[in-house]
């Protein structure tokens, strides 16, 4: 279970610096998706071997600082409602903040386990500056410099200690399909098309955090297991920021996934709320296809889906290499050639390339089309090449000067690869050692 962890406080107290901070365990998967008041920032982490997700909750506030905006509010609430911990980041140095009480009172009520980071402590001798915030009335405070690191590892080793690292239930070994997009472009319409209009549907099962639910479908010689959070949890209270929330659902959905259905509404066309969602499934190296729903309302021509497939192309650069569909959903076209196209992807992904079939490929094409020259008498020279028992496909090409390979060379072979395996829609790395 990959738990969700909220950053929360008032303004310029460091919550980003401290984001970074948590997020740098691993290679952080950091993405801005642009919201309705202000980008929200989403990053994975890991510490002890315990799995969480982390979620800077902004802060933004309107107007005059001794004001608890409507805003804020709606930040710390969401927090309180849907993150498995959260962490209340103070500024040691301002002390304590009419915000700051504010927000302990919410905390103080909530049940939830909070650790409160009193930042920008950078020496011992600033421990002292933490006493005043005692009165906030709440457990596990810690002295931390977000800025050095200094008490971070002591406030992550709480952090994690009561977190359920279980790992999942079992589900049966079928591929996940998510589909996700901004709001309205027709996420739950597909998916009630596609559970709608077959009998063998089993009850949805539970899926292992509280945001992905995972739904069984059989049916038109697929089997999939649908990877929803469209509308099947009830909303919060009424302060529950909505976009706040769609997003954080949309980012699980991605993770608990094998390939994404990345919908966007033909009469919109691409906007960057899209770009970025589809940044976020590249980046977790996920199949992905780009779905084009209400294509019926929109005026064409015989050029009209090249002209829209190529806008689509270009803001989305440079991963190009995905598979475009134009459906309707209200009129049901396109969905059975969608599904299999999804089920594509799902074995593009999972290919696995003998070494001795990707060399007798690789090698002459390397042989014909060499690496520059990487400086004065020294040539770049790849022995072999074979793909890692990973996930999702990595190949490591093995050579003399790995740290000299030019950006447009990794493309050339990854656009062979492409070419010859066919890894259409499927994120794929290069890696280079020395022999």
């Amino acid at each position: 279970m990959n738990n969700i962890v909220a950053i929360v406080g008032r303004p310029n107290v460091g919550k980003s610096t401290l984001f970074n901070r948590l997020t740098q365990s691993k290679e952080a998967i950091v993405e801005s998706v642009s919201g309705v008041t202000r980008d929200r920032i989403y990053g994975a982490g890991d510490w002890n071997g315990v799995n969480f997700s982390v979620v800077d909750t902004g802060g933004f506030v309107k107007g005059s600082d001794d004001i608890f905006e409507e805003e804020i509010q709606k930040q710390v609430l969401f927090a309180v409602n849907e993150a498995d911990a959260i962490v209340f980041v103070v500024d040691a140095r301002a002390g304590i903040h009419p915000l700051d009480e504010d927000v302990a009172e919410i905390l103080r009520k909530s049940g939830k386990n909070v650790f409160v980071a009193v930042n920008k402590i950078d020496t011992p001798n600033q421990e002292a500056l933490m006493g005043e915030f005692y009165a906030l009335g709440l457990g596990n405070f810690y002295p931390v410099s977000a800025v050095t690191g200094t008490g971070t590892g002591e406030l992550l080793d709480d952090l994690v200690k009561d977190m359920d690292n279980e790992p999942e239930e079992d589900l049966p070994d079928l591929p996940r399909i998510a589909v996700i997009g901004r709001p309205n472009v027709g996420k739950s319409s597909l998916i009630n098309t596609l559970l709608g209009g077959e009998r063998n549907i089993v009850t949805p099962i539970a899926g292992t955090t509280r945001d992905s639910i995972y739904t069984p479908f059989k049916g038109f010689g697929h089997e999939f297991m649908l990877v929803d959070t469209a509308g099947l949890r009830k909303k919060g209270k009424v302060y529950e920021n909505i976009e706040f929330y769609s997003t954080l659902r949309t980012i699980r959905a991605i993770e608990n996934s094998d390939v994404c259905l990345v919908l966007l509404d033909a009469s919109q066309g691409i906007e960057m709320q899209d770009v970025s969602i589809f940044h976020l499934a590249e980046k977790n190296k996920k199949g992905i296809i780009v779905v084009v729903n209400k294509w019926d309302l929109v005026e064409k021509d015989q050029n009209t889906h090249i002209e829209f497939a190529k806008a689509v192309k270009d803001r989305i650069a440079p991963f190009q290499d995905v598979p475009i569909v134009f459906v309707s959903v209200h009129e049901k076209q396109r969905i059975f050639k969608l599904l299999n196209m999804a089920s594509e992807v799902y074995k593009k992904r999972t290919q696995k390339i003998p070494t001795s079939k990707l060399n007798d490929f690789l090698l002459p094409v390397i042989q014909q089309t060499p690496h520059p020259m990487v400086s004065r008498g020294r040539y770049l020279k790849i022995k072999y090449v074979m793909q890692l028992k990973t996930a999702t496909p990595q190949f490591v090409f093995f050579c003399n000067h790995p740290s000299e390979v030019k950006e447009p060379y990794k493309r050339f072979l990854e656009n062979q690869l492409r070419k010859q395996f066919d890894f259409q829609g499927v994120p794929i790395q290069l890696f280079f050692r020395e022999k």
